[in-house]
């Protein structure tokens, strides 16, 4: 098992909520952090700056995929953020509990 963070953000924090309960309802993250940010990017030739909430869900390598398509299927964004990242190292009883908690079962 790969242990892997998935970072999104998205412009409100009701919208923040809404995907990270999902996440977690359909077992795809164990957990997932939503820190209130400031970002500034570039966007359609101009530099925006907003107020946004960053997700960071832990999951594994193996649940990637269906984590994006459930972050895409609820995102408003036309091109929301979505990168992984391979956690290298971790204290193993953590990282076995989020393998546990995110193995990707269906709702019954």
């Amino acid at each position: 098992m790969t242990a892997i963070a998935v970072m999104t953000t998205t412009p409100s924090a009701d919208e923040a909520h809404a995907i990270a309960s999902s996440l977690v309802e359909r077992k795809l993250a164990a957990c997932v952090h939503i820190v209130p940010i400031e970002s500034v990017y570039s966007w359609e030739g101009e530099v925006q700056n907003d107020s946004e909430y960053r997700l960071l869900a832990k999951t594994t390598e193996a649940r990637y995929a269906d984590v994006e398509a459930a972050i895409l299927e609820l995102h408003s964004y036309d091109l929301p953020a979505v990168v992984a990242f391979h956690i290298a190292g971790g204290y193993t009883p953590y990282l076995d509990w989020v393998a546990a908690n995110a193995p990707g079962e269906a709702l019954s």
